[in-house]
């Protein structure tokens, strides 16, 4: 009888744990999610955040907001996700930034992609050049002409060493045999798209989407996108391909949550973000600005960083970066 009553006793704990855990699952998420984004308000990656979120939000009892953390080259927002609770609560945008540049200088102790689960990318952009309507440059050609005729005077800014656009510049000057007087500017593109409406910069590297405003109010002009593919929004930008050069180059968004984080909070996350991406709101929008959508789901993700890692710090190394 007590082995009866026992068995009774511990099948239905049992039950109720498992019948718990379902409920807390099925409830999730039950306060505000947090979406850290890692650079400045203003920038490209802020806007992107900001928009899917906003869509993502209305298929949740509850709301996404975002809160902007710089510094540190992305670390000190995503250090504050990976020691947050690890729930589904809080999420972050990981850009080139989080998953080249930090890795490889160990720049921050701490900062690990090993204390973060990926959800999925969202969107990938090519880098392009812009130039400023004050410099008077036109064209790809009058640019690398001006470049080649007056070496280090062309003002082009660009993210600190290590980022993107810096390998992407130094690649350029390879490539072209030019010299650039190369700038480097610490936080979002936004500080880069004022240097150039100042006339502080001839030129600057990062992508359509993050100088858009710039472009469409015709204080820049993008004058070549680094990569083979013809950008369906900024049809007038020819490709460096076109040009005789096979150079691609670009930023993208991803999402991450700490990695201890439960299956079933990520995956209503990433499913939740795939319908806001789907949606034909967003579709429009990321076509408005420029921007690639680009998903991969969790499954696919983690792969795709380990092999951009692979090959840009082999880049990296032969440029002795």
């Amino acid at each position: 009888m007590f082995y009866k009553s026992l068995k009774t006793t511990l099948s239905v704990a049992l039950g109720a744990a498992i019948l718990g855990t379902s409920v807390a699952a099925a409830e999730f998420p039950t306060r505000d999610i947090r979406l850290i984004v890692p650079w400045p308000a203003g920038g490209g990656a802020d806007a992107i955040s900001r928009k899917i979120s906003n869509i993502a939000e209305q298929d949740l009892p509850k709301s996404i907001y975002v809160e902007n953390i710089a510094g540190a080259v992305t670390a000190t927002g995503l250090m504050q996700m990976t020691n947050a609770r690890p729930d589904g609560h809080t999420v972050a945008v990981l850009t080139y930034d989080s998953i080249i540049t930090l890795p490889r200088g160990e720049m921050v102790p701490g900062y690990s992609l090993d204390n973060m689960k990926p959800i999925a990318r969202i969107t990938s952009e090519a880098d392009a050049i812009v130039v400023s309507k004050q410099s008077g440059i036109e064209s790809y050609e009058d640019l690398i002409a001006r470049a080649k005729e007056n070496p280090g005077e062309v003002r082009v800014g660009v993210a600190p060493k290590g980022s993107g656009p810096y390998l992407s510049v130094m690649q350029l000057e390879e490539l072209l045999d030019v010299d650039f007087n190369v700038i480097t500017y610490a936080g979002s593109s936004s500080a880069e798209a004022e240097a150039l409406l100042s006339g502080e910069l001839d030129a600057a590297i990062s992508s359509l989407g993050d100088f858009s405003g710039l472009l469409s109010s015709g204080d820049a002009k993008g004058v070549v996108e680094l990569t083979g593919v013809q950008n369906a929004t900024y049809t007038d930008v020819p490709t460096l391909k076109s040009k005789g050069h096979d150079l691609q180059t670009g930023s993208f968004i991803v999402l991450a949550a700490p990695t201890n984080t439960p299956d079933d909070a990520v995956e209503t996350l990433e499913t939740t973000f795939k319908a806001a991406y789907d949606s034909a709101e967003f579709q429009d929008w990321l076509a408005q600005i420029g921007v690639t959508a680009d998903w991969l789901g969790s499954d696919e993700v983690v792969a795709w960083i380990d092999e951009l890692q692979s090959k840009t710090f082999a880049l990296m190394d032969d440029l002795e970066l």
